[in-house]
């Protein structure tokens, strides 16, 4: 395993740091036996049995596609059961008498989801899903002017962020190709330069009206430098937000501190609460108090304590809560309300303590096979792990899509991206160190078995 320099080393925090050095001076083997010894000293090990796994040829699979869609904790159904049964014995008065009240429902997430995030517990909330809430929160943070009305976002963002800049400077009157501004990676490169964002976001200067990138790049999984972009990006002038679909609940994040003006976030990926689940939203304090800031109002982000009294004149929750519209889908947030409990017991730092050894092992391990076959597998995730999390993008030279079938009809669920990319992501809450080692010998299998034919 290659070192890092002491200057990118600097750049993480004292924690991840030590931890790094950890790595680093382990000397990985590729046997069963050292993956369970690894397994054996895992403290989040237990947490595997907390999880549902889908079956294939009669055993659990090998999951590395929780960053699409997170594994079912066995808990979630007590929490919808939960809702289900106060729907059943109270209707409408489980707004107020049940267990948890629906009406307040959300406020439960306040301390833990701020936790994740590294937020104040007023800065965060949850409410409709992620492109809804970064449209919303564009209505606040995306105010063009004549001068002033550019969007600079990350070359191949995901595509639902494309659709929505070329709606909203559409919807503002502007051209896309005059007023969305893409950094680009350089010639074969697979990711963007840090310089490269700064000097863009210098270049374009008093045109700047967002910086808006995604935390975790969905493609390549390249983690950016946040705090570095949002302090360039402010120099400007111009507002900066995180589409962090990607990031929360994977990255150690400090959104309070490094004073980000907005970020959303789905939470069926590394939150593991259901298929198209409710988003998460930061807004910071700083502008909680701007009465000049515009949002879409509704009923739900009125004052609290008046909200029944139905006013005619719009008075917000103070806070994140305060942009909040509709009464919330209590039965969405309940395996979400489970997620979040959960994350809260083990805490973030234990799960990127175990998520960078187990990427660090996985990487491992594609190397030791890439010895053992023909094909050659190129990582094109950044090897430095600051600027990585749980995902590994491996661009598979010599081999197509029937390797990834393999893959599939063997217990190994994957992603398959085109030309020739498969996506693994070793979540540490419900991977282990074994299903590294498994994956590695069925990955030679698929390889040997195609040269065979």
């Amino acid at each position: 395993m290659s070192c890092q320099s002491p200057k990118s080393l600097l750049s993480i925090g004292h924690f991840s740091l030590l931890l790094q050095i950890k790595i680093q001076i382990m000397t990985f083997e590729n046997t069963f036996e050292f993956a369970k010894k690894l397994d054996s000293q895992d403290q989040l090990h237990k947490y595997q049995d907390e999880f549902i796994f889908p079956q294939v040829n009669g055993k659990k699979v090998i999951y590395f596609t929780g960053n699409s869609l997170g594994l079912q904790p066995k808990r979630t159904k007590a929490y919808v059961d939960e809702v289900m049964d106060d729907w059943a014995n109270l209707a409408v008065e489980g707004h107020f008498y049940s267990e948890k009240p629906w009406w307040d429902y959300h406020e439960r997430f306040a301390i833990p989801l701020s936790k994740i995030v590294g937020a104040l517990p007023s800065e965060v909330t949850v409410m409709n899903t992620l492109t809804v809430n970064l449209h919303l929160l564009m209505v606040s943070f995306y105010r063009p002017t004549k001068t002033r009305y550019k969007i600079i976002c990350e070359e191949k963002a995901f595509p639902s962020d494309q659709y929505m800049f070329q709606s909203q400077v559409h919807f503002h009157g502007y051209k896309p190709e005059d007023a969305i501004v893409e950094i680009k990676r350089r010639n074969g490169e697979h990711n963007i330069r840090l310089e490269d964002v700064l000097a863009k976001i210098e270049e374009v200067g008093d045109e700047l009206a967002l910086v808006l990138i995604g935390g975790v790049n969905y493609y390549t999984g390249q983690v950016f430098d946040m705090k570095t972009i949002t302090a360039a990006g402010h120099k400007v002038g111009a507002k900066v937000g995180w589409d962090l679909a990607h990031a929360a609940g994977n990255v150690k994040l400090e959104l309070h501190d490094w004073n980000i003006d907005f970020a959303a976030w789905c939470s069926y990926k590394y939150m593991n609460s259901g298929p198209g689940n409710a988003s998460g939203c930061f807004i910071h304090e700083k502008h909680h108090n701007d009465n000049d800031l515009p949002r879409f109002a509704g009923w739900w982000g009125h004052n609290k304590e008046r909200r029944f009294k139905m006013e005619q004149t719009f008075d917000p929750v103070h806070g994140a809560d305060g942009w909040q519209i509709s009464n919330l889908p209590v039965l969405s947030l309940a395996p979400y309300l489970a997620s979040v409990n959960m994350f809260d017991e083990i805490g973030m730092d234990a799960l990127i303590a175990k998520r960078d050894t187990i990427t660090s092992y996985l990487e491992f391990i594609l190397h030791e096979i890439d010895k053992e076959v023909d094909s050659s597998f190129e990582i094109i995730t950044p090897a430095n792990p600051a600027e990585r999390a749980s995902q590994l993008s491996v661009l598979l030279h010599g081999e197509g899509r029937s390797l990834f079938d393999y893959l599939m009809k063997n217990g190994v669920i994957t992603d398959w991206r085109e030309p020739n990319v498969i996506r693994l992501a070793p979540v540490p809450l419900y991977t282990s160190f074994e299903d590294m080692y498994i994956f590695g010998q069925i990955l030679k299998a698929g390889i040997l078995e195609k040269a065979r034919l």
